[in-house]
């Protein structure tokens, strides 16, 4: 296999990308400057090394000094701590800040649960959620949303969230809400506008 087919390889592993899609990004690098081709290697190679995932939220970020292991959100003093949105994964925060009426705190869940699987698959981090629920009761929580997908998999994701919670002792006074009806059916979060999300923070039940 050459080089460019092992390119094209790599690219079709990507989310959302088909062949076609990953045969035309590997001869648009063909087409690039040299340097231009040296500088996206290099941020490639040093990606895993200058960003980190956040000991809050855990959404992935860019540290500004080895010490901060809070992103600029979960580091905000201002946030309102009663609040807890639960999303799939990191771009569906940067979705919902754009609407720019949500001033909670977020948990990326890391993937959703597939409608035909009842049990958590291994890249979720429902262990992970169930200690930072009992330590934000500890603080003031008062509201989980379960801000998923308008989809089967994301509906089961939030039932799956559920079941978690109520393991929890403490979180039967709990308020659980998910995203209104502004987001049409099927429809996924990352791709909404931010008026569209706007409604579906607003009318959450």
């Amino acid at each position: 296999m050459s080089n460019l087919d092992k390119l094209i390889t790599y690219f079709e592993k990507f989310p959302g990308i088909g062949g076609r899609q990953a045969r035309r990004f590997a001869f648009h690098i063909l087409t690039l400057p040299r340097e231009d081709v040296s500088e996206l290697s290099s941020l490639i190679a040093n990606l895993q090394s200058t960003v980190t995932e956040c000991d809050g939220c855990h959404r992935f970020f860019a540290p500004q000094s080895p010490t901060h292991t809070l992103c600029k959100i979960c580091a905000d003093s201002t946030r309102d701590v009663t609040k807890l949105a639960i999303v799939e994964r990191d771009s569906d925060i940067t979705t919902i800040e754009r609407a720019g009426m949500y001033d909670g705190l977020y948990f990326v869940l890391g993937g959703t649960v597939p409608l035909l699987e009842s049990k958590e698959t291994g890249k979720l981090r429902g262990g992970t959620l169930k200690s930072l629920v009992e330590a934000r009761l500890a603080e003031g929580l008062e509201e989980i949303i379960l801000a998923f997908s308008v989809n089967p998999d994301g509906e089961n994701t939030g039932r799956f969230v559920e079941s978690l919670l109520k393991e929890l002792p403490g979180t039967e006074q709990l308020r659980r809400s998910y995203l209104g009806r502004g987001l049409s059916t099927g429809s996924e979060l990352e791709y909404a506008d931010p008026e569209t999300i706007k409604n579906a923070f607003q009318n959450r039940s």
